[in-house]
């Protein structure tokens, strides 16, 4: 009896010196855990400030192996995979940080919206769509409707790209009228039926009355279903609206002018034009109606005298007699080379430049980026 009760003195002090050398070695190995994680961090982004993203990676990869519960890891390392263009390993990384339990809303959000652009940079646009539908109601709803509607535009989806685009008008982050117009107009272009496509080019012209393009496709829908007048009505309307589409309305103005016999209108209307703001297709759209030729001669003329151009110049020369008459063709074909370049459509985003006008860039994919003026007149 008296063995185990001194056994049981001894026992309880051994006991104590154990638990407080164990408790030791465990604060002295997490004293230098820390210690390494923060060096592996600092190491990581003074290797990430020197553009060493090679190392910056390993070095992240270590403080996350040393610190794995640490979020601000995951995400610098996520983001580091997806610029160096590694999204399979930026997926994992945000996958592992959304299947955390103790992961903050905030970090949550955070983490679907990184996942939702490694899907977008790799081009697996339906993930990204799934991705980008979850964070509504989140902060970053905004950032994710703009990239749904880069995907519909992609994938040439115009109606949902219209119910995105109604619903960013609605927040008032932005005047989307525009845009929402030419998804209208896009999508009037694909419809069964000439009534269906007159109803969407006609809630375009509402909702951007600024915008030239519904008024000039609707009056094409009415010249193919053989109303001129129509047409015409609504080509000089727009022409009046929109002044600084006179080049692209003028074209059309004459054929429907042609077509109706009203030219006289389509003149006055295009000589305002051409008093507001003179313009190649103006010009040639003038010297289309004008019966006369030498009052044709007359408008190049008259067009030389308040703005310089090589194109007029040429049109103007093709009609003059020289005094060496048979050279005159060989000098002709050569101008007409001369200013072809002059005659293009340049985008004012990209400076892509093509031979016709385009609503949305071939080259950059903006919108409107197209005036409607030659370069010449830039």
């Amino acid at each position: 009896m008296e063995s185990e009760f001194s056994w049981l003195l001894w026992g309880l002090p051994i006991a104590f010196v154990l638990g407080w050398m164990a408790s030791r070695l465990d604060l002295r190995q997490l004293r230098i855990e820390n210690r390494q994680a923060p060096k592996a961090y600092f190491r990581g982004l003074n290797f990430l400030l020197n553009e060493q993203q090679d190392q910056a990676i390993d070095a992240f990869i270590e403080a996350v192996r040393n610190d794995p519960d640490t979020s601000e890891l995951h995400f610098a390392l996520g983001n580091l995979f997806r610029r160096r263009g590694e999204y399979e390993r930026a997926v994992r990384v945000h996958e592992h940080l959304l299947s955390r339990g103790d992961l903050t809303r905030a970090d949550r959000q955070r983490a679907q919206h990184a996942l939702a652009l490694d899907f977008l940079k790799a081009g697996l646009l339906d993930r990204a769509e799934d991705a980008l539908r979850k964070l509504e109601g989140s902060i970053y709803e905004s950032q994710a409707l703009l990239a749904l509607l880069a995907i519909y535009e992609r994938t040439r989806d115009w109606p949902r790209a219209t119910e995105i685009a109604r619903r960013l008008q609605a927040r008032g982050e932005a005047d989307f009228g525009p845009r929402l117009a030419h998804y209208l107009c896009e999508q009037a272009a694909q419809a069964t039926s000439a009534e269906e496509a007159e109803r969407l080019l006609r809630e375009a012209m509402h909702v951007a009355p600024s915008s030239a393009r519904p008024a000039l496709e609707l009056a094409a829908l009415l010249r193919r279903a053989g109303d001129d007048h129509a047409a015409l009505d609504c080509l000089t309307e727009v022409a009046q609206r929109v002044p600084r589409a006179a080049g692209l309305v003028a074209k059309p103005l004459a054929d429907s002018a042609l077509a109706t016999g009203q030219l006289e209108r389509a003149v006055r209307t295009l000589m305002d034009m051409q008093q507001v703001a003179p313009s190649l297709d103006v010009l040639e759209a003038l010297v289309r109606l004008e019966q006369d030729s030498e009052k044709s001669r007359e408008l190049y003329v008259r067009h030389l005298e308040r703005e310089p151009s090589l194109v007029a110049a040429t049109r103007w020369l093709a009609g003059e007699r020289l005094e060496h008459e048979e050279l005159h063709p060989l000098l002709q074909r050569s101008l007409e080379q001369a200013v072809k370049p002059l005659t293009r459509y340049r985008c004012a985003a990209c400076g892509f430049e093509a031979n016709q006008h385009f609503w949305q860039c071939p080259g950059c994919q903006a919108w409107d980026s197209y005036p409607a003026r030659r370069v010449e007149e830039l």
